[in-house]
């Protein structure tokens, strides 16, 4: 690859440990700038497909393979040690990063819809966000508590802003699906071993939510099909959504994936011709003429929700906070 190409790769790398990493984890911020500074690993990445040169990814498949390492020198020695092992487990897996405590940020926006709800999800994973009515909230100045199960729900803690209009109880959800290009098995140990793999090394509250969430996962099995959010699954999947409940389809950090933004546009068109509510909750690049309306100033890092296009709030990529955006017009006429 010529010096621009790998260039480009250094960049992502950097980006990643400024925006990202920064201040959710010393060691991947770490990991990162050394990556971004180091040709030979550069040179490794680019053998991979650009989709496959993600930072989440190739650090997830080295902790994989070879357990979490200390610092740069123990990363850096065992990737070049076994370049093939990890080039072909980065080949096989996607960044399927379920992380259940989004349902933190998209709590307040459906508990606000009419009810009961229809819940759909694109790039489902393991179906974990499919369940937030079964999950217990801490907003700080305000607690949800999960109904009793069978098994011991996840609380996420999630600070929000004032005008943020939190709920007072969990969304009455009568049916669930998800949908997904490599749909998860939250019953199979080693499917969720790569989950586990995918949470930030000194994130041991992230992972023992993830643990929690994927228990109950098991137990409630949510429906999850395979297919392509580009084919026609996903228009078959909403036909069989109960008619007498609110059909919302949702997705988080999915569409970044596609690549064309002529796809991305066709994706959010046939979204709502399909459904009366479509929730995003993406990077503010992915459909810019929606960031647009979310004003000039964007908070690094963070993933810009919306419905039905209208900018909601900008979240943290893992749950922890929300900022309500949208005016008081909203929160009263979806009320």
């Amino acid at each position: 690859m010529h010096e621009k190409g790998l260039a480009e790769i250094s960049a992502r790398y950097t980006r990643f440990a400024d925006t990202e990493a920064r201040c959710r984890s010393p060691l991947y911020e770490e990991l990162a700038r050394a990556v971004a500074a180091d040709r030979e690993t550069l040179g490794f990445l680019s053998t991979l497909p650009d989709m496959k040169r993600q930072p989440n990814l190739l650090l997830a498949a080295v902790r994989y393979l070879f357990g979490t390492p200390p610092g740069w020198t123990e990363f850096r020695r065992a990737l070049l040690a076994h370049p093939d092992a990890v080039r072909s487990l980065m080949l096989e897996r996607s960044t399927q990063t379920n992380e259940a405590g989004r349902c933190a940020t998209l709590l307040p926006v459906l508990a606000r819809l009419p009810q009961p709800l229809a819940l759909l999800e694109v790039g489902t994973s393991a179906g974990l966000c499919l369940m937030p009515d079964l999950y217990s909230y801490d907003y700080g100045r305000k607690v949800i508590r999960a109904r009793a199960g069978a098994s011991e729900p996840p609380v996420f803690r999630c600070s929000t802003n004032e005008t943020t209009p939190l709920p007072t109880a969990a969304p009455h959800v009568v049916w669930r699906a998800g949908i997904d290009l490599s749909p998860i098995d939250a019953s199979d140990p080693s499917q969720v071993a790569w989950l586990e793999t995918l949470v930030w090394p000194e994130q041991a509250t992230r992972l023992a939510n993830l643990r929690a969430a994927a228990k109950i996962a098991a137990i409630v099995k949510p429906r999850l099909v395979k297919g392509d959010l580009r084919g026609n699954d996903l228009t078959r999947l909403c036909s069989e959504a109960p008619k007498d409940a609110a059909l919302v389809i949702f997705h988080t950090a999915v569409l970044d994936y596609v690549s064309d933004s002529a796809d991305r546009e066709a994706f959010a068109e046939r979204v709502m011709r399909l459904c009366p509510y479509w929730i995003s909750n993406e990077f503010p690049h992915v459909f810019p003429s929606i960031a647009t309306r979310a004003g000039i100033s964007w908070p690094p890092g963070h993933f810009l929700m919306s419905m039905n296009r209208s900018p909601i709030a900008w979240t943290d990529p893992h749950g922890a906070s929300l900022e309500w955006i949208a005016d008081e017009a909203w929160a009263v006429d979806k009320a």
